[in-house]
């Protein structure tokens, strides 16, 4: 039951134009190949605002940015989906501070800290522009790039994220502050530890996500993601029934007989190509 309300609570979709938002080099690059053996992906490190951040980019097109959740990596939120928007974007993800790949640095998580290295990322890579699809904590974090950093931003695709902290049940909060690592989902630690180089991180960064949302103001429910969406101009909401993030196939929720990503995708590249 701790799990459900930690990583249930959100059963949505929010699709978000901020075209209108009035607020104000990579290292060690190499060529892999996706399972499908179709897409060819580039990855590697790049220097960011104190930290080496892990990126990876698939496919041609328009640069489409993913974001992930908190506690995961680009695999565990987007592993599934990946093959899917890479056949028609220019697909860049990345692990963000302290998750997967990417190094920590001596100061707590926010999601303003994110938006400005995601935004530094880009620039390293030399994209000036792109859509953005980010995912819970990735959602929130894609509003604060369309917050402070609007030049680089076309559309944004809000999946699950948060809005109003009264918009989720008060036991959320309470489970929050005792949070403990051995309450976090198998398959997200087990994700951390294949990829990450520094196994002591997995402590480290399931703390600082905890105090990140324990210290976090707002979070979202259907009532409050289509108040979200009346106060955004030209947005579109979709509410997708299911599980937090089984929609796109996240690792924790991915439901082996779930066909819901084979309609969400084209509804999302629907939005994006409008």
């Amino acid at each position: 039951m701790k799990r459900a309300i930690v990583y249930a609570v959100l059963v949505l979709l929010l699709l978000s134009s901020f075209k209108n938002v009035n607020q104000s080099a990579a290292n060690s690059i190499q060529s892999k190949r996706v399972s499908n053996n179709t897409l060819i992906s580039k990855n590697g490190y790049s220097e960011v605002n104190g930290i080496k951040m892990y990126y990876e980019i698939y496919g041609q097109g328009k640069p489409l940015v993913l974001i992930h959740g908190g506690g995961s990596t680009i695999e565990t939120t987007f592993g599934r989906v990946i093959p899917m928007l890479a056949k028609r974007y220019k697909v860049i993800a990345m692990d963000l501070q302290a998750h997967g790949r990417t190094s920590d640095r001596a100061a707590p998580e926010s999601f303003e800290q994110d938006a400005d290295d995601v935004a530094t990322l880009l620039k390293n890579l030399n994209i000036s522009k792109a859509d953005f699809f980010g995912f819970s904590n990735g959602g929130t974090t894609a509003v604060q790039i369309a917050i402070r950093h609007p030049e680089i931003v076309d559309k944004i695709i809000l999946g699950s994220a948060l809005c109003k902290r009264n918009g989720v049940p008060e036991q959320f909060w309470g489970f929050m502050k005792q949070a403990t690592l051995a309450n976090m989902p198998e398959q997200l630690k087990e994700a951390y530890l294949k990829v990450s180089p520094n196994p002591k991180g997995l402590q480290v960064m399931h703390d600082k996500d905890a105090e990140r949302m324990v210290n976090f103001k707002d979070i979202i429910k259907p009532e409050h993601a289509i108040e979200m969406h009346r106060q955004i101009a030209n947005s579109s909401l979709a509410i997708i029934p299911g599980v937090h993030g089984e929609y796109i196939g996240e690792i924790t929720t991915l439901n082996s007989n779930s066909k819901e990503a084979d309609f969400v995708i084209p509804m999302i590249e629907s939005f994006l190509n409008k």
